[in-house]
């Protein structure tokens, strides 16, 4: 009956001690996720800020420098339209790439926190191969 009450003993241990190493993985596994996540949060504030830059660029642009450059091309073409539509094509792409980078930093994948996907993985990986000794 004492080797009963030690082998109980025993087990609660291991128990106490597993629930302990379990609520100190979730601690880990929420602190990392925290820290993913905020530096994911970052990152989509620089896509958003880069996406509103490129909106101002745009408009700031189109209202700075088109009328010069349209009347400059209008004197050496002897074409304002001509010189309008050059002038439009040419701020257009300028737009256009800040866009497509601003949207670049916008992707799913960049939300994602992947760092703590792997290692909830991993910790889950450990625990069935514990399970399973």
């Amino acid at each position: 009956m004492h080797h009963d009450h030690r082998e109980t003993q025993s087990m609660q241990a291991l128990v106490a001690e597993a629930l302990r190493e379990t609520t100190d993985l979730a601690r880990k596994e929420m602190a990392l996720f925290r820290t993913e996540v905020s530096h994911n949060v970052k990152l989509l504030v620089t896509g958003l800020v880069a996406i509103i830059a490129s909106a101002v660029f745009a408009i700031a642009t189109l209202v700075l420098l088109t009328d010069a450059a349209v009347s400059w091309l209008a004197e050496a073409l002897n074409s304002r339209p001509l010189a309008a539509l050059i002038v439009a094509v040419v701020m257009f792409v300028i737009f256009l790439i800040l866009v497509l980078y601003g949207r670049s930093k916008l992707s799913s994948a960049t939300l994602e926190p992947t760092r703590t996907i792997r290692s909830v993985e991993q910790d889950k990986d450990v625990l069935a191969n514990r399970r399973h000794a």
